[in-house]
């Protein structure tokens, strides 16, 4: 996925302006702003002036992702405002705008020192974005962000990346000694943020919800013959009550962190597809085991490649897993099939390993895992 910066010119201010009036920004000053105050900003030089910077985001198609611009140029420290266009957040485009925005930076003649951004501290996928780009989390502001549409403050947060983590590659975390039992606090996971809903080229997956329940009885109903030589739960015939009952208790476990479900579905239609997750993880090891399981419906068009995949990602990039698997019957040829395509390694059978799901006999288990790195 090829992103690049285009420079802005000021013949093209009602690109600009219907660019920003046609998407909302839940998290900046203004969530929908006007023509009127666009077009002021412009003129005032808010855009393009001795200090300010403005560049298009381009795809490899030649879309218009997003916008970013940079000011206090003539600074030591220039700060910027990135912004990604509705119909494509979500894509892995904010770590890429913000390592090319890096590059241009640190590029420049005068060697800026360092490049700085600021966020509210509820928007995780930005929060993410900067930690995927090599910024680092440098100060929480309480109260520090006003929100004009809600009357509100929110908290505000500050990452910022240094010449010399750029030049090296590296990342230096800041170093919070104020208290000793802040550097000793053993990590909950309940307390860890990450994103409960995201996309892959065909598909949304996210966390279970309760609601989901007809579509996935409807799918277990129609695979179950399929189903039930591989899945625990397909060795009787499905009961709408139960669905929805393991559905209720899967949204809590997500929640409480205790197992990972996502399920994936069409991003056109909205149809389910199938079910994935990340379940028998170690948070201390960050090491996850993907299963999946799909309505036979669906099958031989790649869905579950193509959602095991982007939850591997998942794992890897908002996780911070150093390893994942892939656990499954030696004879399940379809599920070692996903295992191969995406790259996974058989590290080895572990045979006579388990009663068959059926209970006819022992089974021999393929491990195959990613780490990271």
């Amino acid at each position: 996925m090829a992103l690049k910066l285009t420079e802005w010119t000021m013949e093209e201010q009602e690109q600009l302006i219907e660019f920003m009036t046609g998407n909302s920004w839940p998290y900046h000053g203004y969530e929908h702003p006007v023509r009127e105050l666009i077009e002021k900003t412009i003129g005032e030089g808010g855009y393009k002036s001795d200090q300010v910077q403005t560049f298009w985001l381009e795809n490899e198609k030649g879309e218009q992702v997003g916008l970013v611009k940079i000011y206090d140029l003539q600074d030591e420290i220039p700060l910027f405002d990135l912004r990604i266009a509705g119909p494509y957040r979500g894509k892995g485009y904010g770590p890429k705008a913000l390592r090319l925005m890096t590059d241009y930076v640190f590029s420049l003649p005068d060697r800026k020192i360092r490049l700085e951004g600021n966020t509210r501290h509820d928007n995780f996928a930005m929060r993410k974005a900067f930690e995927r780009a090599g910024f680092v989390k440098e100060a929480h502001i309480r109260k520090g962000w006003f929100s004009p549409n809600e009357n509100k403050y929110y908290d505000a947060v500050t990452y910022g990346i240094t010449r010399e983590d750029w030049e090296a590659g590296t990342t230096t975390p800041v170093r919070w000694e104020d208290k000793e039992a802040d550097r000793k606090a053993p990590f909950n996971p309940v307390l860890f943020d990450f994103p409960e809903a995201f996309e892959s080229e065909r598909l949304v997956i996210r966390a279970p919800r309760r609601e989901d329940a007809p579509q996935v009885f409807e799918a277990i109903l129609h695979s179950h013959e399929a189903l039930r030589n591989w899945m625990p739960f397909a060795q009787n015939k499905p009961d709408a009550g139960q669905v929805e009952a393991n559905l209720v208790q899967a949204a809590a476990d997500f929640q409480l962190r205790k197992d990972l479900r996502l399920h994936f579905f069409l991003k056109d239609t909205g149809e389910f597809v199938g079910s994935s997750g990340l379940h028998r993880f170690d948070w201390t090891v960050r090491k996850f085991e993907v299963g999946y399981w799909v309505d036979s419906r669906y099958e031989g068009k790649g869905y579950v490649s193509e959602a095991v995949g982007r939850i591997a990602q998942f794992a890897f990039e908002d996780l911070g897993a150093n390893r994942v698997e892939i656990r499954c019957d030696t004879e399940n040829v379809r599920s070692r099939a996903v295992a191969e395509r995406l790259g996974f390694d058989l590290e080895g059978i572990l045979r006579k390993d388990s009663l068959s799901i059926t209970g006819e006999g022992l089974r021999d288990t393929c491990i195959y895992a990613k780490v990271k790195g």
